[in-house]
């Protein structure tokens, strides 16, 4: 009976109409991101211990809290920074496998066990424990020319009528405003006058808890009440105050005379912010910043049009004279990157499309395997949103490469419907019917072997094996999908759209000067091509006939291969023009606030001079490297012009990159770099080394920064690295109290009403709160600013002994200044400093950290200095072993399926045989670019095996059914190379034009676009035009050995066994 699908075209074609169909509602509801949820999940923990020393912190706070944190499941490293503004910043990251939400739970009940070690003060102020959002969306910046509405101002217009709003918004993962500078009540106190009242700030601090209060006294007729009870009314009393007014009003203490000491008597009380150490600008002027963070999984261009919408309507309520910008945006990368690869999506089509009618010659033919390109590439959106992924960048590399792929089952089918036309000169039905019959079984045993490279990489585990399964499972659904249309509706359009051709007709029938031209090139084109299948033939005999020299070519080939292996330097992901970078400027210790706020100006005059650069963000006071508070210290985010306004050479990335590194080196007494960020952003803090040098038996931080010290300057100087920059810093001028606590106790004074007194007048002490604008903010109490200028200050402060005497400070206390860090950080436990750099010009980041290793390993680990990485380098080394883990297991999972379709263990080595050649060809051409082993070379090398097996099966099956037909072993591999070098050479150069435009695209995104063609382009055209001679020669000797009974009887099968064929010596 003829086939189903060519009986009934109708449903044939319905099947394929739903496919579309089902690809279509799911492309409208995919999110786009430029990369999938791949960031490990990180818990960052904030503790505040007021007025103590980085080293206090460190040994007081964060020394108890780590050593609870070990053990937790799925923890992968931890890390703090501990500054001298008393600030821990704890940050703990898991593997990407585990639940944000359970991780916090698990941080959140080991930190209750450390509770009981940490001061009193810290655990009073409250320990923070949130998920950390890392997938960055935009800043949005708040401004305004009016002096009326600064910066402090605008940050708090922000935290009342912004935030909220905006963490409301679907898909907005969180929404904060930098800065600490929320609305505190600020009691700013005179020392001296207080000295002569014989007041302390413990005094203050009394007085405030006590009438800044909230007091609940109840009800009238509240039950049980007597029988007749008619009302029940609230009684309201005094509660908490408002107004600074108020708190001034507030009585301190009453005097024998009956007269009252009122706040105001001893100071002022003053709406100001909680901190002023951080300063947020936007292109020169100060302003308040907000960043949102994207929710993992949802739509980054969705997203931010919800933003920008609900900020258009929140402005309409703005202040006079305040607005609002987007100050950075990641989105217009995400849009460029993608809008490039769907642009190379179409170009590989028109270039399949142009190859396939080349060979096929007729537009009726070269419509049947086109139309199996969209119904695959669409149907894969719906198998994407079944499968939870999104439209990325990943996703989208594997349908540009599908487009290739999806084509070669159709190719198949109607190449043998067309010569078995040709030969036998049968209706085109009966032709397709003949050709299914021949083909279904090697089009089942592609879709298999690709779906068996492709699928088992979705159980890698990781971050590699995350980016693995995005393309991998993008491609296997395509291949599935095109091998759905090859066996339904490609022979029912075979049977429909083709036309017998009479014996000697033209390829093309219409008349005509293009039709002439038209049948001048393919006449030319079929004569060249019999031409070469007779070369080949003629080769391929010689190959078989010679086995010992080209199996000893194939031993050349396979060394080559492993020399190309251990030569090729490695890396992660290729570093991208991505249209932003950052920047550090950090001045000499101890530089204030507004003097680092005076270069940063000078910083950006610069910068918006440039014609590449577009806008600047800065945020003076913190140290991004080292997630710290720093007055010495700013980061700034540089955005620059779209891709199409930046084509001459000194506005590209690295040139700008340069000349801005240029620029920082010749800053007196600063010091600074300009970096790239991650790839993934949220995957550490730098696109280059992260590394971790940890004191493991030093114990001493003042060695240990100057080992440190010694080891960037030995990495500058290997050629691997650049720009190698350690962050600790042990040489901060610190003021050094010596308290003489036997003279205190002595006196009969408190010593923590000393170190409260000296806490409330150089920092600030926190009293209790009060509310304003529906919110809750801090009463702090501080000195007043004149009495905390110079070191002799601190002398001028009072403490009150049991005999109601006022004590200056001095006389209980001697000074001296000091050296030490102003931030320790520490990883995994052990007192640490982060190192950072990049690789040099013309090395990868896996050629970096293999210098760096041997160096630490070399020269400093007997010197009791550890490393270990973070952020995107330990990543790196995390996923060093993924991609030849995913190689094998192709190659397994390939021998194991083909096993099984032919019931026999060697067959399949005919076929694995051949995917060396490719794989040599995939790093040659890596190497002779001058590219990293990168994770998109390695994804591009499981597409080469599969493919490259592809067309060894497309040998080795018909060379099998010859063989079971009578022919000699010989005779059928060569007649198979004939039968079979048409599609398989239609099917690979259609793939091969069809990844060109990845190696020669520009613009965002260009790198990723490279690395991953690369590979795929080089390794197929030498597994093509140099495997098809040699699977022959495979399927000769492997099934010569197996009949000679080298191999179990029965391993071949139902198989017929004809008598065996010698295979000639040379």
């Amino acid at each position: 009976m003829r086939n189903l699908f060519i009986r009934r075209p109708v449903f044939s074609a319905v099947i394929s109409i739903v496919i579309v169909l089902l690809g279509l509602f799911s492309v409208t509801r995919l999110a786009v991101e430029s990369y999938p949820p791949l960031t490990p999940p990180e818990i960052q923990v904030q503790a505040v211990y007021p007025g103590a020393t980085a080293q206090d912190v460190a040994d007081a706070v964060a020394a108890p809290i780590e050593q609870q944190l070990s053990g937790m499941e799925g923890l992968l490293y931890f890390k703090s920074a501990n500054s001298s503004d008393g600030v821990m910043n704890l940050s703990v990251y898991f593997d990407v496998s585990r639940n944000p939400d359970l991780a916090a739970v698990d941080v959140q009940n080991q930190i209750a066990r450390a509770q009981p070690q940490l001061p009193q003060e810290v655990v009073r102020n409250g320990i923070v424990v949130q998920k950390r959002q890392t997938a960055f969306l935009v800043v949005l910046a708040l401004s305004s020319a009016d002096p009326r509405y600064d910066t402090e101002y605008l940050n708090n217009y922000a935290k009342i009528y912004i935030d909220d709003e905006l963490k409301r918004l679907p898909g907005v993962g969180d929404a904060s405003t930098f800065g600490q500078l929320d609305f505190s009540m600020l009691l700013s106190l005179d020392p001296d006058h207080m000295a002569q009242l014989g007041l302390t700030v413990s005094d203050v601090a009394a007085a405030v808890q006590e009438q800044n209060a909230t007091n609940p006294a109840g009800r009238i007729g509240r039950e049980p009440a007597p029988p007749g009870t008619q009302l029940t009314i609230p009684v309201i009393t005094s509660g908490r105050l408002k107004e600074a007014s108020d708190f001034e009003r507030i009585i301190v203490r009453g005097r024998p005379d009956g007269s009252l000491v009122h706040l105001s008597d001893i100071g002022e009380a003053r709406l100001g912010a909680r901190n002023y150490d951080l300063a947020g600008r936007f292109d020169g002027a100060p302003t308040a910043l907000t960043p949102v963070f994207l929710r993992p999984g949802a739509n980054a261009l969705q997203v931010k049009q919800e933003v920008v919408t609900r900020m258009t309507e929140l402005a309409k309520n703005f202040p006079p004279g305040v607005r609002w910008s987007i100050a950075f945006d990641t989105t217009p990368y995400v849009t460029a990157s993608i809008n490039e690869v769907v642009k190379t999506l179409f170009e590989a089509l028109l270039l399949v499309t142009l190859v396939v009618f080349v060979f096929l010659q007729s537009w009726r033919a070269t419509l049947i395997p086109v139309v199996a390109v969209p119904v695959s590439i669409t149907g894969a959106f719906f198998g994407m949103q079944v499968l939870g992924f999104s439209v990325n960048l990943l996703t989208l590399f594997g349908l540009v490469l599908a487009i290739g792929i999806v084509v070669d089952d159709a190719i198949v089918v109607i190449e043998n419907v067309e010569r078995i036309m040709a030969e036998d000169r049968v209706p085109p039905a009966v032709a397709a019917d003949r050709a299914m019959r021949q083909v279904s079984r090697a089009l089942i045993s592609i879709v298999l072997v690709l779906c068996s490279v492709f699928i088992p990489v979705a159980f890698l585990g990781g971050i590699t094996g995350l980016m693995y399964k995005q393309f991998a499972i993008t491609i296997a659904v395509s291949v599935v999908l095109s091998g759905i249309v090859a066996l339904t509706l490609t022979p029912a359009l075979c049977a429909v759209l083709l036309r017998p051709v009479p014996e000697g007709a033209t390829a093309v029938a219409e008349s005509g000067p293009v039709a002439k031209a038209f049948n001048r090139f393919f006449g030319r084109f079929n004569r060249g091509f019999r031409a070469v299948t007779e070369r080949y033939l003629g080769a391929a005999g010689r190959v078989i006939d010679r086995p010992r020299t080209f199996f000893a070519a194939f031993a050349v080939a396979v060394a080559l291969l492993l020399v190309l292996v251990r030569s090729v330097p490695t890396g992660f992901i290729p570093s991208e023009d991505k249209g932003y970078f950052g920047m550090l400027v950090e001045l000499p210790d101890n530089a204030s606030r507004q003097r680092t706020e005076a270069v940063v100006k000078q910083v950006e005059g610069f910068l918006l001079k440039q014609p590449a650069i577009n806008h600047v963000v800065s945020l003076v006071g913190l140290n991004f490297i080292q997630n710290a508070n720093q007055t010495n210290a700013a980061i700034m985010f540089v955005m620059l012009k779209p891709w199409d306004d930046r084509t001459t050479s000194r506005d590209q990335f690295a040139t700008v990159l340069g000349g801005v590194n240029g620029f920082l080196f010749q800053l007196q007494q600063t010091r600074g770099f300009a970096f790239n960020l991650p790839e993934i952003i949220g995957l550490g803090t730098t696109a280059g080394l992260e590394l971790n040098l940890q004191d493991r038996g030093v114990n001493d931080i003042t060695r240990f920064a100057g080992l440190t010290g010694q080891f960037a300057g030995d990495a500058n100087a290997l050629p691997e690295l650049r720009g190698v920059y350690p962050t600790i810093r042990v040489n901060t001028p610190q003021l050094f109290v010596q308290v003489d606590r036997e003279k205190v106790k002595a006196l009969g004074i408190s010593l923590s009403e000393l170190f409260q007194t000296l806490q409330a007048s150089l920092s600030t002490l926190y009293i209790n709160d009060f509310n304003r604008y529906g919110k809750t903010y801090r009463v702090q109490a501080e000195a007043q600013s004149r009495f905390r200028q110079t070191p002799e200050d601190i002398g001028r402060l009072y403490v009150r002994g049991p005999n109601q005497q006022m004590v200056p400070v001095s006389a209980l206390t001697r000074t001296e200044f000091r050296a030490g860090p102003s931030v320790i950080t520490r990883f995994n436990g052990f007192t640490s400093s982060l190192v950072v750099g990049a690789p040099a010009p013309g090395k990868s980041s896996g050629e970096m950290l293999a210098a760096v290793e041997r160096l630490a390993q070399d020269k400093y680990a007997s010197r009791g200095v550890g490393y270990a990485y973070s952020g995107q380098s330990y990543q790196e080394r995390a996923s060093g072993g993924q991609g030849g883990l995913v190689f094998a297991l192709g190659l397994v999972m390939v021998f194991l399926v083909l096993a099984a379709q032919y019931e026999s263990w060697t067959i399949p080595f005919a076929v694995l045989l051949g995917v060396p050649f490719g794989t040599l060809g995939a790093l040659f051409g890596v190497w002779l670019r001058g590219m990293a082993n990168d994770v998109y070379v390695q994804i591009g090398l499981i597409v080469v095996v599969g493919l490259a097996a592809k067309n060894a099966i497309l040998i080795v099956e018909f060379a099998n059914e010859l063989r079971a037909q009578g022919r000699s072993i010989r005779e059928a591999a060569l007649e198979a190379g004939r039968e079979r070098l048409r599609p398989i050479l239609m099917t690979s150069f259609a793939f091969i034009l069809g990844v060109t435009p990845l190696l020669t695209s520009s613009g965002a995104g260009a790198a990723s676009r490279h690395s991953i063609g690369t590979g795929v382009f080089f390794g197929m055209l030498v597994a093509t035009l140099v495997g098809v001679f040699f699977i022959p020669l495979f399927f000769v000797a492997i099934r010569s050995l197996s009949e000679r009974g080298l191999v179990r009887p029965g391993a071949q099968g139902a198989i017929p066994q004809p008598t065996p064929v010698a295979v000639e010596g040379d």
